[in-house]
């Protein structure tokens, strides 16, 4: 299924950003906004991009990605923006960015209107934030007048729509900027001729696509994996492997509980993941006390260290390390119980947040095969994509 999109004609749309862009030009800003010889461009600092190009009198293309805005690539369950779209889209350069989860937004312009996938109403693309100031003739003289007078920039956007652009109109703008160096006018004209603005230019275009044969399609979104996974991890049973040795690491860790059982007769709980580069702990039955005096977030960083040790005491490079610790102690004994290879009753599953896969890899990559349990074949990112 198929939505219409609200937006300038291609022509339009093209005039305007690349107007922008022979502006950025002059400034040295041109990985901005940019025109080459595939289309116009945008490039953020944060990573968010966009593209445009033409291909004929009647037909272009607008595609990116918002790194904040684009929810697109975020939802759950998966969303396919590719599906149903033309044969002549640039289907070499879209295919793997869908495939990456970078591709936010693609709208393409064919018989008098613009169309898209249709996604759940109120879902963010990204689109406006990319293309917001190219949307309207008033965004676009808005952005103008920020390096000089608006009447300058109007002109400017007038004589762009003619394509009759020259170095008076961009100097009537720029003439007022204030930096180190003047601005460069025969860049921002070299761009301006790039993108069709001069007297006799013409704007580049692209040639049309071919819809690959096959290609692969995201069938689980991210979340959806991560449930997979964190699923079989709580079906798996705990593989046989040694006990592991005895450490002062864990007299440790258990006399700091004693310590702090909230009620004062050492009874204490603690629960806890641990990999490589993530902690996470849950209030068992009896979770450690604060204290009033010390700082905050104090006792937890010290947890976390005196769990940390623990986990590195008590790792072995055959069977590796343990991913989930419950400790109970008595003001005389204690209870240990370790998770290599499942995700236990006692952790409490929300549904949404878990252990990382890219994490997990790295710890089964660290035991020999006998010690990887079953579901370590579910981490392999291939397992999200279906081909189509």
């Amino acid at each position: 299924m198929l939505s219409n999109v609200d937006l300038p004609a291609p022509g339009l749309l093209w005039t305007r950003w690349a107007t922008l862009s022979a502006t950025h030009a002059a400034l040295g800003r041109s990985g901005t906004w940019s025109i080459d010889e595939l289309g116009a461009g945008r490039q953020d600092d944060d990573g968010s991009w966009a593209r445009f190009a033409l291909l004929d009198g009647r037909r272009a293309v607008l595609w990116g990605h918002s790194r904040e805005e684009s929810a697109t690539t975020r939802f759950d369950p998966a969303l396919d923006l590719l599906t149903g779209a033309p044969d002549w889209l640039p289907w070499d350069t879209l295919s793997p960015l869908a495939e990456r989860d970078r591709l936010g937004f693609v709208i393409w312009h064919e018989s008098g209107r613009w169309s898209r996938v249709r996604y759940p109403d109120g879902l963010a693309d990204g689109m406006t934030e990319m293309a917001g100031p190219m949307l309207t003739a008033e965004s676009t003289v808005t952005a103008l007048s920020r390096f000089g007078p608006r009447q300058a920039a109007e002109q400017l956007l007038a004589a762009a729509v003619r394509a009759e652009v020259t170095a008076a109109h961009l100097t009537d703008l720029l003439t007022e900027i204030l930096t180190d160096t003047p601005p460069d006018v025969t860049a921002a004209l070299d761009t301006a001729r790039r993108g069709g603005l001069l007297p006799g230019s013409t704007a580049p275009r692209i040639p049309a696509g071919r819809r690959p044969p096959m290609r692969r399609v995201r069938r689980l979104s991210q979340g959806e994996h991560d449930r997979l996974v964190w699923s079989a991890m709580q079906d798996s049973p705990e593989l046989s492997r040694p006990a592991p040795p005895t450490t002062a690491e864990l007299d440790t860790l258990v006399g700091w509980l004693q310590d702090r059982a909230p009620r004062g007769d050492g009874r204490c709980s603690l629960l806890a993941y641990a990999d490589a580069t993530s902690f996470s702990s849950q209030p068992g039955d009896h979770p450690p006390a604060d204290r009033p005096e010390e700082e905050r977030y104090a006792a937890f960083r010290r947890l976390t260290e005196l769990v940390r040790a623990l986990r590195r005491a008590e790792s072995d490079p055959r069977y590796g390390r343990w991913l989930f610790l419950r400790v109970e102690t008595s003001a005389t004994g204690v209870n240990v119980e370790r998770r290599y290879d499942s995700w236990p009753t006692w952790w409490h599953d929300d549904g949404v947040s878990g252990p990382w896969r890219t994490n997990l890899q790295e710890e089964m990559d660290g035991r020999l095969p006998p010690y990887r349990p079953s579901w370590v074949t579910l981490l392999d990112p291939s397992v999200a994509y279906r081909p189509l």
